[in-house]
């Protein structure tokens, strides 16, 4: 049996962002979330349930007292109580989650973390939310668009690139050759023909 998480001085999204003290509805700025990972099953009859985190280091989700849930009504807060990674990816038991049917309510829930919670990504790393909005440019710096979002296939993360048309760019390192942050560029392996 899983224990109950005791109060701990793990970072907590700002209470500014809920509807009013006490609710648990997520009432700030969508765009200022980070999704951190999506539920996809229930992980035995406890309420547990399994992730597919979207960082590299999946512990560190349990870095942070609450997340930021999407579910049918919208995102909402929810506490974590305890977490654990196991040999098949991390697993989490959330607050009001108490039961199997309740965890499977959840499957395909997207898990974030508010933007201001997460400070100042290490070196080499980039917080996707930091890049919607900056210049896409090809090797040759003919200009392609602006990141518009990012959505995951299979392992991979795409970038959405909307210019005079829309591209869906794979954000790994075959295609993506620079991110410069302080200029607002980011620069890509992109030929025509992938256009046509």
């Amino acid at each position: 049996m899983a224990k109950r998480k005791p109060a701990s001085p793990k970072a907590r999204p700002p209470s500014n962002a809920r509807s009013s003290p006490g609710e648990d509805r997520f009432a700030g700025d969508e765009s200022s979330l980070v999704v951190m990972a999506r539920i996809v099953a229930a992980h035995g009859i406890q309420g547990w349930v399994k992730l597919k985190a979207f960082t590299e280091d999946p512990a560190g989700l349990d870095g942070y007292a609450e997340w930021v849930v999407k579910v049918p009504e919208g995102w909402r807060y929810m506490a974590l109580e305890d977490f654990a990674v196991h040999a098949k990816g991390p697993a989490a038991k959330l607050s009001g989650c108490d039961d199997r049917t309740a965890a499977e309510r959840l499957r395909g829930a997207e898990v974030a973390i508010p933007r201001e919670s997460l400070g100042e990504a290490g070196e080499g790393m980039q917080f996707r939310v930091d890049l919607v909005g900056l210049e896409v440019v090809d090797e040759g710096g003919a200009a392609l668009g602006k990141v518009e979002s990012f959505f995951e296939t299979g392992d991979t993360s795409v970038m959405v690139v909307r210019g005079g048309r829309e591209r869906m760019i794979p954000f790994v390192a075959d295609y993506v050759k620079a991110v410069d942050r302080e200029t607002g560029r980011i620069t890509v392996a992109w030929e025509q023909d992938y256009d046509a």
